[in-house]
């Protein structure tokens, strides 16, 4: 089981208290996109094996939006940051890089 604290109200809360959203800092096409982009904003998405960075909300607690960074083949999470967050803080990518050393980086 999942155990994430909200960067907002410091819960730390299971998996069961909240509700995931998908891949995290999606780069967002709407109008005026190609066929292309869109399509793949819509419906493409990254499924690794590793390091990997989601969406959650806090359903049951405070009800803010959340990231975290997490290994999808081991479930360790590396942290949460507030969901304004255009890439990881640097802290949490200094976890990953200590911890998952093949790990190529936020893309």
């Amino acid at each position: 089981m999942l155990l994430l604290e909200c960067p907002y109200c410091g819960v730390k809360a299971e998996e069961t208290e909240l509700s995931p959203g998908g891949e995290a800092h999606l780069k967002r096409f709407g109008p005026g996109s190609s066929d292309d982009e869109f399509e793949a904003y819509m419906f493409a998405r990254k499924n690794p094996k590793g390091v990997h960075f989601e969406r959650w909300r806090h359903a049951y607690g405070c009800g803010k939006w959340i990231l975290a960074a997490r290994c999808t083949a081991t479930l360790e999470v590396f942290g949460t940051y507030v969901a304004q967050s255009s890439a990881p803080p640097a802290d949490i990518v200094e976890k990953i890089k200590a911890k998952r050393p093949e790990w190529k980086g936020f893309s």
